[in-house]
């Protein structure tokens, strides 16, 4: 069973500097996010930076918003979510997700395969077959037959939390780290989840923080 690269594995091919990915990525950056999961962690020896750029590779366009500070934003932006959805990148899995029916009957386009979960799964939780359906059709991999291959390939898992980013987050980043929340669990907003969306606010003020860039405006949903 494929557990995601090898710690052996060679460095992707970003190239590093304040303006790339993985100049704004630093090893102390990702470090400082992951070291605060506890050591018994599923997803603590599972996500790597390394398997995030080599996933970033498939997503060229990722923290790059025309000024430093916007693609600054971006990636602060990105890491908060994932550091919330994730528990500091502790699951790999949503918690009791397994018993939890995610599969649209109604979608013809991605039908559920019988005996198939299509739960919480990777950094951003990757939910339902119209998710798994076409993020596996954009990045080489069966996403409705085979939709745990996103918690047993790190690199596929940092995949599809960049295509959902893609897809879904990525068009309203320049309005603000509120319209993100929308995006990604609008659930929480209007007093839906509070908490949840304080707690995200937090990490992405934090994160913006350590990057040296301004929050900006409309932080909450």
């Amino acid at each position: 069973m494929r557990q995601g690269p090898c710690s052996s594995s060679p460095t992707p091919t970003t190239p590093s500097g304040s303006g790339s990915v993985a100049g704004i990525v630093t090893p102390g950056f990702f470090n400082g996010i992951i070291n605060q999961a506890p050591a018994g962690c599923a997803g603590k020896n599972f996500y790597t930076r390394n398997a995030f750029l080599r996933a970033v590779n498939s997503y060229s366009q990722f923290g790059k918003l025309g000024s430093a500070e916007a693609s600054k934003r971006e990636i602060a932006a990105f890491f908060a979510h994932v550091t919330h959805e994730t528990g500091h990148f502790c699951y790999k899995e949503e918690i009791n997700g397994a018993s939890r029916n995610y599969c649209d009957a109604k979608n013809r386009q991605y039908p559920c395969v019988p005996g198939k979960k299509y739960h919480g799964r990777g950094p951003i939780q990757l939910s339902w077959n119209y998710n798994y359906g076409p993020a596996g059709k954009s990045n080489n991999f069966d996403g409705l037959n085979d939709p745990g291959i996103v918690s047993r390939d790190a690199v596929v898992s940092f995949k599809t939390a960049l295509w959902f980013w893609k897809n879904s987050v990525r068009p309203v980043v320049s309005q603000g780290f509120g319209a993100t929340i929308r995006a990604i669990n609008g659930n929480e907003c209007n007093g839906g989840n509070a908490g949840a969306v304080q707690a995200r606010v937090k990490y992405y003020r934090d994160y913006c923080g350590q990057l040296g860039v301004s929050t900006g405006n409309n932080l909450s949903c």
